[in-house]
């Protein structure tokens, strides 16, 4: 992974220093709460429903050992012993005191992180495929390219104070989307061309919040030294054009679906002309500086002889563990070297809030990524944990390991496998609680044989219009919202992320609100439903799609109708 430089590392003790002085003049009352409030967004904090919350930036979700320990000395040193790790690769702490925030932010620096553009109008944390340089499907490794734009967007002047906040997502992969690239306000599909150059197709003006979009195509093999021209370009027209008169219309989906997506991308041409080819193209030297962070570990060579051994081996502990088997066949993905194995340890078993990590799993969590994936961990879109490069030989000690620590839920891509923000149990932008949402969920599709016999299918919840949870791109997608003071929800199918934005889809609401003890019998009439009408090795979503929306919804209604006699009677 990329290691700071002497440069990177005094920028951020220096900006560490600056926040440590505004934070000692507000304390004095030499800075109001109104002058504090822009120098700590920048810094990462917010105020919560209950107490400042602090971003920390995963730079595309990928961290060492000794990183994660110092999240775990700072969640129990600074905060109320866990973190919450989010849809975009970043962790958050809900507890952090104002006043010692300086302290957090210099033992982060110690270890190269920060919370720098973590919040804000400004260019966001990066984000990409947490199984990026190892998957089998992937065109080019996005890492070095994340990181050149990530170097290239962090205390860039031009850009601090956008009209909105801006979200760059990075995608490489041939067959799917694990960074749900498609609803970011700019993505990057790299793909190679027919000269095996590196290229990207650009999207832009993607987004979820109040008003869901899907992004749309405005470049075509842009060359990748371009990426950061091009994104100057492209963040040029947005500064000049975006809306800063209304923050709900302030983002750049909205701008793009004004202007047109062709009218947006020959402003962004027009400018692009003044740029192409200049001092700021990124040059083969900077990212070779940049790619030798993410050279391949010492993976070890295995002969013919030894895989077909290693296969035997593993074959043996499926047959005689089945508990292993199952958790290979949903936690275990394919390597492109050969005798290794990518990971997926589960931050979603039942009772715990889906993301969530206390100091004592985070510390498990760097131990086993140094005893079995060269000391790296990934944190997902979907709040999980990857261990990327796992020998297969190791594969039965990593299960029994990550037993211990309740690591080892073989959900993965199930129905409890599901996405779901903070919610009201700690964001002042709520509507309704989120976290009792999942739990009652976790409770009511807990037996793995059900689970396991639906397949694939995700489930996202917010707890408010602005989506953190993703529930437009879920499958089933759940919304709480506010009805006369009560909190209510809302459900949605269809949301699926694709492989391209063609491929992806934004969910529809499929009636009135329900209440929050009427969503675990409402999303079981709408699994009864499919159950009964799929075709045999269907998917949730294939069988959605098919039939369409109006036999769920006959479902999920009449249960409604159902509760509230009962509550009646």
């Amino acid at each position: 992974m990329y290691r700071y430089n002497d440069f990177d590392q005094r920028m951020v003790n220096e900006r560490v220093a600056q926040f440590r002085d505004q934070v000692a003049r507000w304390q004095s009352g030499a800075l109001s709460d109104d002058e504090l409030r822009p120098l700590r967004l920048q810094n990462g904090l917010y105020i919560q429903r209950h107490a400042p919350m602090l971003r920390v930036a995963i730079p595309y979700g990928l961290l060492a050992g000794f990183q994660m320990r110092m999240l775990a000395h700072i969640a129990r040193t600074f905060d109320r012993g866990y973190g919450h790790f989010s849809t975009r690769q970043n962790i958050q702490f809900n507890w952090i005191k104002l006043e010692e925030s300086p302290d957090v932010l210099a033992a982060l620096a110690q270890v190269q992180m920060h919370a720098i553009q973590t919040s804000g109008n400004c260019v966001r944390n990066i984000t990409s495929d947490a199984y990026a340089g190892v998957a089998p499907d992937e065109t080019v490794d996005p890492r070095p390219y994340c990181e050149l734009m990530r170097q290239w967007s962090t205390f860039h002047p031009e850009f601090s104070f956008l009209p909105r906040k801006f979200k760059i997502a990075f995608n490489a992969s041939a067959t799917e989307d694990r960074a749900a690239t498609a609803l970011h306000d700019l993505g990057f599909y790299l793909r190679r061309d027919a000269d095996g150059a590196v290229v990207a197709d650009v999207l832009a003006g993607g987004g979820m919040g109040r008003t869901p979009l899907v992004g749309e195509i405005v470049r075509r093999g842009l060359p990748w030294r371009h990426l950061p021209t091009y994104t100057e370009a492209l963040l040029r027209v947005y500064n000049r054009y975006g809306r800063r008169d209304n923050m709900y219309k302030a983002r750049i989906k909205i701008l793009v679906r004004a202007l047109g997506a062709e009218a947006f991308a020959r402003e962004v041409d027009a400018e692009f002309a003044f740029l192409e080819n200049g001092p700021g193209t990124a040059s083969e030297a900077e990212l070779a500086r940049i790619a030798a962070g993410f050279a391949p570990p010492d993976y070890v060579a295995l002969d013919a002889a030894a895989l077909q051994a290693g296969a035997a081996q593993l074959d043996a502990q499926k047959a005689a563990h089945p508990g292993f088997a199952r958790w290979l066949g949903r936690s275990v993905r394919p390597h492109r070297v050969p005798g290794y194995a990518a990971v997926t340890l589960s931050l979603k078993r039942s009772g715990i809030a889906p993301g969530d990590a206390d100091a004592k799993v985070m510390d498990a969590l760097a131990d086993l990524a140094d005893r079995y994936s060269f000391g790296e961990l990934r944190v997902t879109h979907e709040q999980n944990i990857v261990l990327a490069d796992v020998a297969q030989s190791e594969l039965f000690a990593l299960w029994n390991a990550a037993r211990e620590h309740g690591l080892a839920t073989p959900n993965i891509g199930l129905i409890t496998d599901m996405i779901c923000c903070p919610g009201g149990d700690f964001c002042s932008l709520a509507n309704a609680k989120s976290i009792p949402i999942a739990q009652a969920l976790q409770d009511r599709f807990d037996d793995l044989d059900y689970q396991h016999d639906l397949g694939d299918i995700t489930l996202n919840i917010s707890g408010c219009i602005n989506s953190c949870g993703h529930h437009h791109v879920g499958n089933i997608g759940i919304l709480g919202v506010d009805k006369q003071g009560a909190e209510f929800y809302q459900v949605t199918l269809g949301g699926v992320v694709g492989p391209d934005p063609e491929q992806t889809a934004i969910g529809g609401v499929i009636g009135k609100a329900f209440a929050a003890e009427q969503i675990p019998d409402i999303v079981e009439a709408i699994l009864d439903t499919y159950v009964a009408l799929r075709d045999p090795e269907e998917r949730f979503i294939e069988t959605l799609t098919r039939i369409g929306v109006a036999p769920f919804k006959a479902a999920a209604y009449p249960a409604q109708d159902a509760a509230r006699e009962t509550e009646s009677v």
